[in-house]
Protein backbone atom coordinates (compact mmCIF):
# COMPACT_ATOMS: atom_id res chain seq x y z
CA UNK A 1 0.00 0.00 0.00
CA UNK A 2 1.24 3.51 -0.81
CA UNK A 3 1.19 5.82 2.22
CA UNK A 4 1.86 9.54 2.42
CA UNK A 5 2.90 10.84 5.84
CA UNK A 6 1.45 14.35 5.96
CA UNK A 7 3.10 16.51 8.61
CA UNK A 8 3.38 20.09 9.80
CA UNK A 9 5.74 22.23 7.76
CA UNK A 10 8.74 23.12 9.93
CA UNK A 11 10.40 26.49 9.40
CA UNK A 12 13.87 27.63 10.37
CA UNK A 13 12.54 29.32 13.54
CA UNK A 14 10.34 26.43 14.66
CA UNK A 15 10.17 25.79 18.40
CA UNK A 16 11.35 22.52 19.92
CA UNK A 17 7.77 21.24 20.29
CA UNK A 18 7.09 21.91 16.60
CA UNK A 19 10.33 20.20 15.58
CA UNK A 20 9.24 17.07 17.43
CA UNK A 21 6.96 16.18 14.53
CA UNK A 22 10.07 15.29 12.51
CA UNK A 23 10.95 12.60 15.06
CA UNK A 24 7.41 11.29 14.67
CA UNK A 25 7.76 11.23 10.88
CA UNK A 26 10.98 9.21 11.09
CA UNK A 27 9.50 6.72 13.55
CA UNK A 28 6.21 6.27 11.68
CA UNK A 29 8.04 5.96 8.35
CA UNK A 30 10.28 3.23 9.74
CA UNK A 31 7.30 1.32 11.10
CA UNK A 32 5.35 1.59 7.85
CA UNK A 33 8.33 0.42 5.79
CA UNK A 34 8.75 -2.54 8.13
CA UNK A 35 5.06 -3.35 7.56
CA UNK A 36 5.72 -3.51 3.82
CA UNK A 37 4.24 -0.18 2.73
CA UNK A 38 5.64 2.31 0.22
CA UNK A 39 6.11 5.61 2.08
CA UNK A 40 6.51 9.27 1.18
CA UNK A 41 6.65 12.22 3.63
CA UNK A 42 4.98 15.48 2.63
CA UNK A 43 4.90 18.77 4.59
CA UNK A 44 1.52 20.52 4.79
CA UNK A 45 1.32 24.26 4.03
CA UNK A 46 -1.34 26.97 3.77
CA UNK A 47 -1.29 26.97 -0.04
CA UNK A 48 -4.22 24.58 -0.35
CA UNK A 49 -4.27 24.63 -4.16
CA UNK A 50 -0.63 23.56 -4.25
CA UNK A 51 -1.23 20.97 -1.51
CA UNK A 52 -4.16 19.48 -3.40
CA UNK A 53 -2.02 19.17 -6.53
CA UNK A 54 0.84 17.52 -4.64
CA UNK A 55 -1.49 15.06 -2.92
CA UNK A 56 -3.15 14.13 -6.20
CA UNK A 57 0.26 13.56 -7.81
CA UNK A 58 1.29 11.36 -4.89
CA UNK A 59 -1.59 9.03 -5.80
CA UNK A 60 -1.52 7.32 -2.41
CA UNK A 61 -3.90 4.79 -0.90
CA UNK A 62 -4.01 6.49 2.49
CA UNK A 63 -2.52 9.48 4.31
CA UNK A 64 -0.98 9.11 7.76
CA UNK A 65 -1.93 12.50 9.23
CA UNK A 66 0.67 14.00 11.58
CA UNK A 67 -0.30 17.64 11.01
CA UNK A 68 -0.38 19.48 14.36
CA UNK A 69 -0.12 23.07 13.15
CA UNK A 70 -0.61 24.92 9.88
CA UNK A 71 1.40 28.06 9.30
CA UNK A 72 2.61 27.60 12.88
CA UNK A 73 -0.96 27.94 14.19
CA UNK A 74 -2.76 25.22 16.14
CA UNK A 75 -6.10 26.85 15.30
CA UNK A 76 -5.71 25.61 11.70
CA UNK A 77 -5.11 21.97 12.61
CA UNK A 78 -8.39 20.90 10.99
CA UNK A 79 -7.34 22.24 7.57
CA UNK A 80 -5.41 19.06 6.74
CA UNK A 81 -8.28 16.60 7.28
CA UNK A 82 -10.68 19.07 5.63
CA UNK A 83 -8.56 19.11 2.46
CA UNK A 84 -8.24 15.33 2.51
CA UNK A 85 -12.02 15.01 2.85
CA UNK A 86 -12.44 17.36 -0.12
CA UNK A 87 -10.04 15.24 -2.18
CA UNK A 88 -11.64 11.97 -1.07
CA UNK A 89 -8.35 10.57 0.26
CA UNK A 90 -8.60 8.24 3.29
CA UNK A 91 -6.50 9.30 6.28
CA UNK A 92 -5.63 8.23 9.79
CA UNK A 93 -6.85 9.75 13.02
CA UNK A 94 -9.81 11.95 13.76
CA UNK A 95 -11.97 13.44 11.01
CA UNK A 96 -12.34 17.15 10.33
CA UNK A 97 -15.23 17.77 12.72
CA UNK A 98 -13.74 15.70 15.53
CA UNK A 99 -10.38 17.43 15.12
CA UNK A 100 -11.96 20.88 15.32
CA UNK A 101 -14.27 20.10 18.24
CA UNK A 102 -11.59 18.48 20.38
CA UNK A 103 -8.79 20.93 19.52
CA UNK A 104 -10.76 24.04 20.46
CA UNK A 105 -10.62 23.57 24.22
CA UNK A 106 -13.54 25.88 24.95
CA UNK A 107 -15.80 24.08 22.50
CA UNK A 108 -14.64 20.75 23.94
CA UNK A 109 -15.41 21.90 27.49
CA UNK A 110 -18.92 22.99 26.51
CA UNK A 111 -19.56 19.61 24.86
CA UNK A 112 -18.29 17.81 27.96
CA UNK A 113 -20.52 19.92 30.24
CA UNK A 114 -23.55 19.38 28.00
CA UNK A 115 -23.01 15.63 28.36
CA UNK A 116 -22.52 15.75 32.15
CA UNK A 117 -18.82 15.00 32.08
CA UNK A 118 -16.78 16.90 34.65
CA UNK A 119 -14.43 19.59 33.41
CA UNK A 120 -13.17 22.49 35.57
CA UNK A 121 -15.03 25.81 35.52
CA UNK A 122 -13.60 28.47 33.25
CA UNK A 123 -13.69 32.14 32.38
CA UNK A 124 -13.04 33.53 28.90
CA UNK A 125 -13.29 36.96 27.32
CA UNK A 126 -16.85 36.26 26.16
CA UNK A 127 -18.18 34.71 29.37
CA UNK A 128 -17.51 31.27 30.78
CA UNK A 129 -19.09 28.81 33.18
CA UNK A 130 -18.52 30.72 36.44
CA UNK A 131 -21.88 32.25 37.33
CA UNK A 132 -22.93 34.56 40.14
CA UNK A 133 -20.47 36.15 42.60
CA UNK A 134 -16.84 35.62 41.73
CA UNK A 135 -15.36 32.94 44.04
CA UNK A 136 -12.87 34.77 46.26
CA UNK A 137 -9.53 33.06 46.75
CA UNK A 138 -9.89 30.84 43.69
CA UNK A 139 -6.88 29.98 41.59
CA UNK A 140 -7.07 29.79 37.80
CA UNK A 141 -4.61 28.64 35.15
CA UNK A 142 -4.50 30.72 31.96
CA UNK A 143 -4.28 28.47 28.90
CA UNK A 144 -4.35 28.67 25.13
CA UNK A 145 -7.64 27.84 23.43
CA UNK A 146 -5.94 26.13 20.49
CA UNK A 147 -2.29 25.40 21.18
CA UNK A 148 -1.30 22.05 22.67
CA UNK A 149 2.04 20.64 23.89
CA UNK A 150 1.76 22.92 26.97
CA UNK A 151 2.63 25.96 24.84
CA UNK A 152 2.77 29.05 27.06
CA UNK A 153 2.20 27.13 30.30
CA UNK A 154 4.42 27.96 33.28
CA UNK A 155 4.08 28.53 37.02
CA UNK A 156 3.15 32.14 36.34
CA UNK A 157 0.13 30.90 34.39
CA UNK A 158 -1.61 30.13 37.70
CA UNK A 159 -3.18 33.30 39.06
CA UNK A 160 -5.33 34.32 42.04
CA UNK A 161 -7.51 37.19 40.79
CA UNK A 162 -9.73 39.24 43.09
CA UNK A 163 -12.57 39.47 40.60
CA UNK A 164 -13.72 38.48 37.14
CA UNK A 165 -12.40 41.60 35.42
CA UNK A 166 -8.96 41.16 36.96
CA UNK A 167 -8.92 37.60 35.63
CA UNK A 168 -9.90 38.77 32.16
CA UNK A 169 -7.03 41.23 32.35
CA UNK A 170 -4.69 38.30 33.00
CA UNK A 171 -6.12 36.55 29.93
CA UNK A 172 -5.67 39.62 27.71
CA UNK A 173 -2.10 40.04 28.88
CA UNK A 174 -1.18 36.53 27.76
CA UNK A 175 -2.88 36.42 24.35
CA UNK A 176 0.30 36.86 22.32
CA UNK A 177 2.12 34.08 24.18
CA UNK A 178 -0.85 31.73 23.83
CA UNK A 179 -1.49 31.87 20.10
CA UNK A 180 -3.91 34.80 20.11
CA UNK A 181 -6.77 33.25 22.08
CA UNK A 182 -6.88 32.15 25.70
CA UNK A 183 -9.09 31.35 28.67
CA UNK A 184 -8.70 30.73 32.38
CA UNK A 185 -9.56 27.37 33.90
CA UNK A 186 -10.06 26.73 37.59
CA UNK A 187 -6.82 25.22 38.88
CA UNK A 188 -7.32 21.72 40.30
CA UNK A 189 -4.70 20.96 42.92
CA UNK A 190 -4.09 17.22 42.84
CA UNK A 191 -2.89 14.34 40.68
CA UNK A 192 -2.48 14.30 36.88
CA UNK A 193 -3.32 11.35 34.64
CA UNK A 194 -3.08 10.62 30.90
CA UNK A 195 -5.26 7.92 29.37
CA UNK A 196 -4.33 6.81 25.87
CA UNK A 197 -6.88 5.10 23.63
CA UNK A 198 -6.02 2.98 20.60
CA UNK A 199 -8.30 1.48 17.96
CA UNK A 200 -8.57 -2.29 17.85
CA UNK A 201 -10.51 -4.98 16.02
CA UNK A 202 -13.11 -5.05 18.78
CA UNK A 203 -13.29 -1.28 19.15
CA UNK A 204 -11.23 1.26 21.07
CA UNK A 205 -8.88 -0.06 23.76
CA UNK A 206 -7.80 2.02 26.74
CA UNK A 207 -4.08 1.53 27.25
CA UNK A 208 -2.59 1.35 30.76
CA UNK A 209 -3.24 4.63 32.62
CA UNK A 210 -0.25 6.85 33.33
CA UNK A 211 0.16 9.26 36.23
CA UNK A 212 2.56 12.18 36.05
CA UNK A 213 4.45 12.40 39.34
CA UNK A 214 5.80 15.63 40.77
CA UNK A 215 8.97 14.43 42.46
CA UNK A 216 10.62 16.86 44.86
CA UNK A 217 7.85 19.42 44.50
CA UNK A 218 7.45 21.10 47.87
CA UNK A 219 4.61 23.34 48.94
CA UNK A 220 6.21 26.29 47.17
CA UNK A 221 6.20 24.74 43.68
CA UNK A 222 2.98 24.37 41.72
CA UNK A 223 2.22 20.94 40.33
CA UNK A 224 1.66 21.63 36.64
CA UNK A 225 3.01 19.94 33.52
CA UNK A 226 4.17 23.10 31.78
CA UNK A 227 6.27 23.71 28.70
CA UNK A 228 9.56 23.31 30.59
CA UNK A 229 8.46 19.94 31.97
CA UNK A 230 7.83 18.63 28.46
CA UNK A 231 10.48 20.26 26.33
CA UNK A 232 13.35 21.89 28.25
CA UNK A 233 15.90 19.16 28.94
CA UNK A 234 17.87 21.48 31.23
CA UNK A 235 14.88 22.34 33.43
CA UNK A 236 14.19 21.01 36.91
CA UNK A 237 10.62 20.22 35.85
CA UNK A 238 11.76 18.07 32.92
CA UNK A 239 13.67 15.71 35.21
CA UNK A 240 11.16 15.66 38.09
CA UNK A 241 7.89 14.82 36.34
CA UNK A 242 8.21 11.12 35.43
CA UNK A 243 5.20 9.03 34.46
CA UNK A 244 4.31 5.85 36.30
CA UNK A 245 2.06 2.91 35.45
CA UNK A 246 2.09 0.98 38.73
CA UNK A 247 -0.79 1.55 41.14
CA UNK A 248 -2.06 0.02 44.35
CA UNK A 249 -5.49 -1.47 45.06
CA UNK A 250 -6.67 1.87 46.45
CA UNK A 251 -6.60 3.41 42.96
CA UNK A 252 -8.53 0.63 41.26
CA UNK A 253 -11.96 2.31 41.25
CA UNK A 254 -10.49 5.68 40.25
CA UNK A 255 -8.67 4.15 37.28
CA UNK A 256 -11.81 2.33 36.16
CA UNK A 257 -13.69 5.62 36.27
CA UNK A 258 -11.02 7.32 34.16
CA UNK A 259 -11.11 4.48 31.65
CA UNK A 260 -14.89 4.71 31.33
CA UNK A 261 -14.87 8.44 30.74
CA UNK A 262 -12.01 8.15 28.23
CA UNK A 263 -14.16 5.78 26.17
CA UNK A 264 -17.14 8.13 26.52
CA UNK A 265 -14.99 10.94 25.13
CA UNK A 266 -13.91 8.71 22.23
CA UNK A 267 -17.56 8.09 21.30
CA UNK A 268 -18.79 11.59 22.10
CA UNK A 269 -16.27 13.36 19.87
CA UNK A 270 -16.24 10.67 17.18
CA UNK A 271 -12.53 9.93 17.56
CA UNK A 272 -10.66 7.44 15.40
CA UNK A 273 -7.34 5.62 15.35
CA UNK A 274 -5.83 6.97 18.55
CA UNK A 275 -6.36 9.68 21.16
CA UNK A 276 -5.42 10.76 24.67
CA UNK A 277 -7.54 12.21 27.47
CA UNK A 278 -5.85 14.26 30.19
CA UNK A 279 -7.23 14.49 33.73
CA UNK A 280 -6.63 16.14 37.05
CA UNK A 281 -7.90 14.37 40.15
CA UNK A 282 -8.64 16.73 43.03
CA UNK A 283 -7.52 16.07 46.58
CA UNK A 284 -11.06 14.88 47.31
CA UNK A 285 -10.69 12.17 44.64
CA UNK A 286 -12.91 13.85 42.05
CA UNK A 287 -11.63 13.44 38.45
CA UNK A 288 -11.84 16.37 36.03
CA UNK A 289 -11.26 16.18 32.27
CA UNK A 290 -8.75 18.82 31.17
CA UNK A 291 -8.26 18.17 27.47
CA UNK A 292 -8.90 15.71 24.68
CA UNK A 293 -6.06 15.24 22.21
CA UNK A 294 -7.25 13.68 18.96
CA UNK A 295 -3.71 13.30 17.56
CA UNK A 296 -1.31 12.81 20.49
CA UNK A 297 2.42 12.68 19.91
CA UNK A 298 3.68 9.39 18.48
CA UNK A 299 7.42 9.92 18.91
CA UNK A 300 9.28 6.94 20.40
CA UNK A 301 9.68 8.70 23.78
CA UNK A 302 6.07 9.93 23.99
CA UNK A 303 3.57 9.06 26.68
CA UNK A 304 1.34 7.32 24.14
CA UNK A 305 4.18 5.06 23.00
CA UNK A 306 5.09 4.31 26.62
CA UNK A 307 1.49 3.30 27.39
CA UNK A 308 1.41 1.04 24.33
CA UNK A 309 4.66 -0.63 25.37
CA UNK A 310 3.21 -1.14 28.83
CA UNK A 311 0.29 -2.94 27.15
CA UNK A 312 2.75 -5.25 25.39
CA UNK A 313 2.44 -3.60 21.99
CA UNK A 314 5.39 -2.93 19.71
CA UNK A 315 5.61 0.40 17.94
CA UNK A 316 4.81 -1.26 14.62
CA UNK A 317 1.67 -2.80 16.15
CA UNK A 318 0.47 0.67 17.15
CA UNK A 319 1.07 2.16 13.69
CA UNK A 320 -0.61 -0.85 12.08
CA UNK A 321 -3.70 -0.41 14.23
CA UNK A 322 -3.91 3.31 13.51
CA UNK A 323 -3.66 2.88 9.76
CA UNK A 324 -6.06 -0.07 9.91
CA UNK A 325 -8.70 2.20 11.48
CA UNK A 326 -8.59 4.70 8.61
CA UNK A 327 -11.84 4.67 6.58
CA UNK A 328 -11.71 2.02 3.89
CA UNK A 329 -8.55 0.43 5.29
CA UNK A 330 -9.96 -1.90 7.93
Amino acid sequence: MKVVILHSEIGDCASVDEQDVLAQVDAVKGALLALGHEVQALPFCLDLVSMASRLRRASCDVVFNLVETCGGQGRLIHMAPALLDFLGIPYTGAGTEATFLSSNKLVAKRILRANRLRTPDWVDLAGGSVKGPFPAGSRFIVKSVWEHASVGLEEGSVVSPRNREELRGEIRGRLDALGGSAYAERYVDGREFNLSVLAGRRGPEVLPPAEIEFVGYGDGRLRIVGYRAKWDEKAYEYHHTPRRFDFGPGDRELLRSLERTALRCWDLFGLRGYARVDYRVGRDGTPWILEINSNPCLSPDSGFTAAAERAGLRYGDVIGRIIGDAPGEG
